[in-house]
């Protein structure tokens, strides 16, 4: 009779095996599950912006409940530091309300109505991943003050008499050695501290010692996302009990959208934004007696939607979408509420005010005009992208991919290349996993001011499109970070412009979401005997020289002058865990289409004048060559 056997090396199963960790080391070892992925900064939804918002969400909570009107937020180069003026967490359960998991006063909905923070995590998560974390609260004439390092109290201070107004101050330095090379990117943090205000009228957030207040709410918002000259008609403006909207059309393609959920950015949408997209078209076509195709209705919209729900069910710790099918838990349907109210007070708006209805009549047509003159191209490019796919040697694809259905906390990166050395460096040495490489051939077209239907004929446009499931929305976007990898030469800057004139043109939803970058590539590599380091500017080069020259190692300075002069072992150091990554922002001075013009349209004057003052740029990289 056979014998079990215990297979060679497989590790003993016993009760040694079971292990319970607390609830510090547990959000340390699994911090994905508490604040999404890590990250360096160079994401919008990295872990260091996801830690302030955990933070200023208990202070915004404060304000909704009707205690203190104001909040102050300062930010340097590792130190966070957030004060509001709410009632203070009680002095009896300080300690307890950021080290003890599912703890808080979200429990007591009597307290906190419509919170967003209900689970008792979020704080604790920060304390948790926090190389120092100091908690204070201010109530009636008392304070009480504690210090963690790493979620372990090093510091606890006895209840001692204040001055200091009522309120709670948080102050957090983010561990280093969970958030390698961090930084904070100050544009990320502008447009999260300007949603706490679109999103709380009357609030005033003091960051950094400057004020961000908001009178109109969503419409300030769209104000600020759009510019005004792009528009087809004036911002309509909705509020109502527990929910706010905003919407217009501009002269762009696809959709943008931005929700929220008790004062809480919903960045991947959920059951409120589906409800609105879904009601717009019903009212629409219920106004005009006609049945549109939903997609002309909503071509070029830029809109935004506000609910206030009880006890919202998101699909993450991180709450970055919305699962609530119902307003609150005995309410109507999400779906039927927010159809109620488009389908009164839109058409109310609409009624009274008859040349934005003739306005925005106008951008429907246009669209099912565009849409109906590329339905013979379109068909043709879909079916020569399938063909192509089969022998498309073009896209070296991953085995995950980023979409709705999947967990968004993975990062997938497409790297567009240039050359087939560039583009065999860096298929060789990437993550197979998670990294594709989509290889251009040449420069691609400069597509400024054609309409989208160059995006079909052009058969790099058309798989790029393809290859990264853009057609419809960016919905279905199957990798989260969009990476142009071309040579720091001026060949190579030109295709970045081109790149980019490409996405803004067509898809500025996926670059106004944070979804495309620049690959950082080394310039220099300077090594001894015993170590190399590589540089990515002139200043680092020369910090390199200092510390590895001595008079007993002899140095090699090497100039990178191009991707493919990078070999493949070398180049899995610059793709992996520390890929430094130069997001593309867009910021509210800097309109889409007078950026295009000045850079990508007919030569004029003044950009002949910035290209003559700026030769010293092409002569000082000539210079750091030799």
């Amino acid at each position: 009779m056979a014998q079990n056997k215990t297979p060679k090396n497989s590790t003993a199963y016993t009760e040694d095996s079971i292990k319970s960790l607390d609830w510090r080391e547990h959000i340390r070892l699994r911090p994905g599950m508490y604040i999404g992925k890590l990250g360096d900064g160079s994401a919008k939804d990295d872990g260091i912006y996801v830690l302030v918002k955990e933070i200023v969400d208990n202070s915004i909570d404060e304000y909704m409940m009707g205690h203190g009107k104001r909040i102050e937020i300062s930010v340097s180069e590792r130190r966070v530091e957030i004060r509001d003026f709410g009632r203070g967490i009680p002095l009896g359960k300080v300690i307890d309300c950021v080290s003890k998991i599912n703890t808080g006063g979200k429990y007591d909905s009597g307290a906190f109505q419509k919170s967003v923070g209900l689970n008792g995590v979020g704080t604790k998560a920060v304390n948790a991943l926090a190389i120092y974390f100091q908690v204070s609260s201010f109530r009636d004439g008392k304070q009480k003050v504690a210090e963690f390092q790493k979620g372990e109290l090093i510091n606890n201070q006895n209840i001692t008499k204040t001055s200091e107004r009522n309120g709670t101050k948080i102050i957090f330095e983010p561990d280093p050695t969970v958030f390698k090379n961090y930084r904070f990117i100050p544009e990320f943090l502008d447009d999260q501290i300007w949603n706490y205000a679109f999103l709380n009228a009357g609030l005033t957030i003091r960051f950094n010692g400057q004020n961000y207040v908001s009178k109109k709410g969503l419409a300030d918002l769209l104000e600020r996302k759009t510019d005004e000259e792009n528009l087809r008609y004036p911002i309509i403006h909705l509020k109502g009990n527990d929910i706010e909207l905003a919407l217009t059309h501009a002269n762009q393609y696809g959709e943008e959208y931005y929700s929220f959920v008790n004062g809480q950015y919903t960045t991947q949408g959920g059951t409120h934004l589906a409800g609105f997209r879904e009601a717009l078209v019903k009212t629409i076509r219920d106004f005009y007696g006609k049945n549109f195709d939903a997609s002309d209705i909503r071509s070029a919209i830029v809109g935004a939607i506000a609910v206030r729900v009880q006890e919202p069910v998101f699909e993450s710790q991180t709450k970055t979408k919305l699962g609530s099918t119902h307003i609150s838990p005995k309410g109507v349907t999400m779906r039927t509420f927010i159809n109620d109210f488009l389908k009164t007070n839109l058409n109310n708006f609409l009624h009274r005010n008859p040349e934005t209805a003739k306005a925005l009549l106008k951008r429907i047509q246009q669209s099912e005009r565009e849409r109906k003159e590329i339905a013979g191209v379109k068909k043709l490019a879909n079916e020569r992208a399938k063909k192509a796919s089969v022998h498309n040697k073009k896209l070296r694809d991953c085995r995950i991919h980023y979409n709705s259905k999947n967990d968004r906390r993975y990062d997938t990166t497409l790297f567009i290349t240039e050359g087939d050395s560039a583009s065999g460096s860096i298929t060789k040495s990437r993550d197979v996993q998670t990294q594709a490489v989509f290889s251009l051939r040449g420069k691609p077209l400069n597509c400024f001011n054609l309409t989208k239907k160059i995006v079909y004929q052009n058969e790099e446009f058309n798989l790029l499109q393809h290859a990264l499931n853009i057609e419809d929305g960016i919905e279905s976007l199957r990798y989260n970070q969009i990476v142009i990898a071309t040579d720091a030469d001026v060949d190579g800057m030109h295709i970045r412009l081109l790149m980019l004139t490409f996405f803004l043109q067509f898809f500025p939803d996926l670059v106004k979401n944070g979804h495309l970058y620049i690959l950082e590539t080394p310039l220099f590599r300077v090594r001894n005997k015993q170590k190399t380091i590589y540089c990515y500017s002139e200043e680092e080069k020369q910090k390199a020289v200092k510390k590895l020259g001595t008079k007993q190692s002899k140095l090699e300075i090497t100039r990178f002058k191009g991707l493919g002069e990078i070999s493949p072992d070398e180049f899995g150091n610059f793709i992996g865990e520390e890929m430094r990554l130069d997001p593309i922002i867009l910021r509210k001075e800097t309109p889409i289409q007078k950026l295009l013009s000045y850079y990508m349209g007919k030569n004029t004057p003044a950009r002949q004048k910035f290209i003559i003052e700026n030769l010293r740029v092409e002569k000082d990289l000539d210079q750091a060559t030799t």
